[in-house]
């Protein structure tokens, strides 16, 4: 969740509760979002909001993990001899840090948390994803912590003729054009100065066209290059990979197809695979 528009302490009470319902399988990953029409109607403040996310993440981590009644002070968060109940299954619930930037990146690194990407917004910041990785390793052991998992997020299409290809390319450049760039910040005086990467990957975005996209933002290709592309993926330390499927309006019926020749063609091909359903 974007958790600067919410209050920590019902946050850890709600995913503490997801966690006892669905038997202890839950994983949290929290951002700090990049949209400020998300902070306006909670009366957030959008140019504070790193700091009011890195004070929020110790908030909903003491929640789950202090075994007693426990307070924190801090600049924007005053809480008194606080025990939420019941605790989690899980000791601790995995926690995830979604990262565009260096900033969360160092945050995760120097908290101990994990890490999850968007390779799109990984590859224009760092490069490439497995840069980014290295980075969020290398700020975790600068801390003192071990590195733990890497997750990202891929827009996926599989096609097997060209006309299949524009299909998928087409509906990711709708969706980039008409869902990220409205919402990605493009003012400098109107985003803290933790964001002004935006800039650069807005930039990007807008001179972006179908035929310049690229394994290193989204997944496109048959199902031997899909998988090949994964086997990269994997390589650069990546310990889970989700796949968006429905990306840009896709009718249904793809959506449906795309998802069962990923399963019969692509996930055979790697030794250990899971789906979430399982």
């Amino acid at each position: 969740n974007v958790l600067p528009i919410h209050h920590p302490i019902h946050v850890a009470e709600m995913w503490a509760t997801l966690d006892l319902l669905s038997g202890g399988r839950v994983d949290y990953a929290c951002g700090r979002g990049y949209d400020a029409d998300e902070y306006h109607p909670f009366g957030a403040d959008f140019m504070t909001s790193a700091e009011v996310f890195e004070e929020g993440m110790d908030i909903v981590w003491k929640a789950w993990t202090e075994k007693g009644p426990w307070s924190h002070k801090g600049k924007y968060y005053d809480i008194q001899d606080m025990d939420i109940t019941p605790k989690p299954i899980q000791d601790p619930i995995p926690f995830y840090v979604a990262s565009f930037s260096e900033t969360s990146s160092k945050m995760a690194g120097n908290k101990g948390h994990n890490i999850i990407y968007a390779p799109f917004a990984a590859a224009m910041v760092y490069g490439s994803l497995d840069k980014a990785v290295d980075s969020y390793r290398e700020n975790c052991v600068k801390a003192g912590n071990k590195p733990g998992r890497a997750m990202c997020s891929y827009f996926i299409h599989i096609s097997d003729t060209p006309e299949e290809d524009d299909i998928g390319r087409q509906a990711m450049m709708d969706y980039f054009q008409h869902c990220v760039l409205r919402a990605f910040p493009d003012d400098p005086t109107t985003m803290p100065p933790t964001m002004h990467y935006f800039m650069k990957i807005n930039e990007i975005l807008r001179n972006m066209t179908k035929n310049t996209l690229s394994s290193n933002s989204v997944l496109l290709g048959n199902s031997a290059e899909i998988t090949e592309q994964l086997k990269a993926v994997e390589a650069a330390g990546i310990d889970e990979c989700i796949l968006y499927f429905n990306v840009g309006k896709k009718p249904h019926g793809m959506v449906k197809d795309q998802m069962h020749k990923f399963m019969e063609e692509v996930a055979p091909n790697f030794e250990q695979y899971s789906i979430a359903a399982e």
